[in-house]
């Protein structure tokens, strides 16, 4: 093999695994945290300021993921992953180091928004050096990557709290940002073309409000204020005002923040649905079959979370099956079928068996929702590179992140007012079941003590929720039924010479996808 090629593959593996390393970044922390919280309480008190730990760290990443997006397709890919990795890397240490629950939201928002930039700068990254015909085996281990964050995540972050404290929850980010950045120090990209055009402002604030007010609505509702709350009214009514005028104003823009031509594809539109769909039922899922699980068999908390397992390690393996599957036939389309198809059938299962099922029935409702999710997950991203220009492929991969995001945050708000209403109707027959106030999700822990009607209550709840998802996953499945099969970009012909970010030309690499 020549030098030159040679140097091109070191080249695009050092991409590929700093990409993965931000992936495992961003999807490990929220796992890992949520473990050490007990701790980060008893140590800094404001235990009534708890919640905002998280709520800030979700509002920061959904707000920034667009405008990373954005920024990487405007001023280079290279610079906005480095950017991004820097921004959260700072945020953990900061995190890490505060002294009051104060301090420790406030450093939470710095970390979320850099957070927010790893997933979608990496899928841009890599959707810049691989075309899509040959991402299919990438988009796998990216799939594996995430479903060992969140099989393992809880797991380290018991084991760090325990042994090394709290603080190290957000230590351990150091060195793997660390290795992220040296492997992407010497990282050669195509030029960008410069459009000379300016940052669209007046996108990003409004973009910024619509997302705040959908994402505070959902995780306030039902917790923090009652769904009638004047506050959640006025925060629904801005967003309604902030999305009419982001309408407006991306359409006259000369480099939109979200660019409206991205919807003209109708594969990227229906792609995008699918995407929020499949967030609303994983976030489902994650939150509600813990709960089923705990309820039904009695487990702890802890043993409840490895009930999860089936439908993780089927998401991992599956995930790099169909990247093979895409990388050597092409096809997508029945990836996507067949994940929608695995999707329906495993809510569908564990709605109206999962809850008086055995424990290894409810395993296998369980693994038919990950075979689902697993066949989805990535494919999304990849149809969404596919279906968009080159020059907008960090929007469109932020597009496709911020999808799954708010479809995640919708989904579990309206799930929880399935599993509260259930609880509601159930509490004067059920000795009380032990919904907290305003109608919020139960606390996993509290279901030790439960009364047997107040568990058939749960159990009701469950069930009204996995029915829910499988009415959101049957309209996924329709919407993947109207795709169309177009082919994958293959790779350029050998020997076209491109400058890179850095202004090096050089010759294309096999797989490898040069922008002109």
């Amino acid at each position: 093999m020549p030098a030159e090629e040679q140097a091109e593959r070191r080249n695009l593996y050092a991409a590929v695994v700093a990409a993965l390393l931000a992936m495992l970044l961003g999807a490990l922390d929220g796992m890992i945290v949520g473990t050490a919280m007990p701790q980060v309480v008893g140590e800094l008190g404001g235990v009534d300021r708890l919640s905002w730990v998280v709520t800030v760290y979700l509002l920061a990443i959904a707000v920034s993921t667009p405008v990373w997006g954005k920024l990487g397709d405007m001023f280079g890919r290279k610079s906005a992953f480095v950017v991004t990795v820097v921004v959260f890397v700072a945020g953990s240490m900061l995190c890490g180091a505060a002294q009051d629950m104060n301090q420790l939201i406030a450093f939470r928002l710095l970390q979320g928004i850099g957070g927010g930039g790893l997933m979608v700068s990496a899928l841009a990254l890599v959707g810049t050096l691989i075309p899509p015909r040959e991402q299919g085996r990438y988009q796998g281990l990216m799939s594996a990557v995430m479903g060992l964050a969140m099989v393992s995540g809880p797991l380290v972050g018991g084991v760090i709290t325990d042994h090394l404290g709290w603080r190290w929850c957000f230590y351990v980010n150091l060195p793997v940002g660390a290795v992220a950045l040296l492997l992407i120090a010497g990282l050669r990209l195509p030029r960008l073309p410069r459009t000379g055009a300016r940052v669209d402002y007046p996108g990003a604030l409004l973009l910024t409000a619509a997302i705040s007010a959908v994402v505070l609505v959902t995780t306030w509702g039902g917790k923090e204020y009652a769904w009638t709350s004047p506050v959640l009214f006025g925060l629904a009514a801005v967003g309604v005002a902030a999305c009419a005028a982001l309408l407006v104003v991306e359409r006259r823009a000369a480099a939109p923040m979200l660019p409206l031509t991205l919807f003209k594809s109708a594969n990227f539109s229906l792609i995008t649905l699918v995407g929020v769909l499949l967030g609303a039922v994983m976030t489902s899922a994650v939150t509600f079959l813990p709960i089923l699980g705990q309820s039904a068999r009695g487990t702890s908390a802890t043993g409840s979370g490895l009930l999860l397992l089936p439908m993780f390690a089927a998401q991992m393996a599956v995930g790099l099956v169909a990247g093979r599957f895409i990388t050597a036939t092409g096809k997508y389309k029945i990836v996507v079928l067949v994940g929608g198809a695995f999707m329906v059938l495993g809510t569908l299962l564990l709605g109206t068996a999962g809850a008086g099922a055995g424990a290894v029935v409810q395993g296998a409702c369980m693994a038919a929702l990950g075979v689902g999710m697993g066949l989805l997950t990535q494919t999304t991203v990849l149809v969404s590179l596919q279906s968009s220009p080159v020059e907008d492929l960090g929007a469109a991969s932020a597009t496709a992140t911020l999808a799954r995001t708010l479809g995640g945050s919708l989904g579990v708000a309206v799930s929880g007012a399935f599993f509260a209403r259930a609880l509601g109707d159930a509490a004067p027959a059920g000795g009380g079941a032990p919904a907290s106030e305003g109608g919020a999700v139960l606390d996993p822990a509290a279901l030790d003590g439960l009364s047997g009607a107040a568990r058939d209550a749960v159990l009701d709840g469950t069930t009204q929720v996995f029915l829910f998802t499988a009415v959101l996953a049957v309209v996924a499945l329709t919407a993947a039924f109207l795709l169309k099969e177009v082919p994958l970009r293959g790779a350029p012909t050998a020997g076209d010479d491109t400058p890179d970010e850095d202004g090096t030309a050089h010759a294309s690499a096999p797989g490898t996808k040069e922008v002109s």
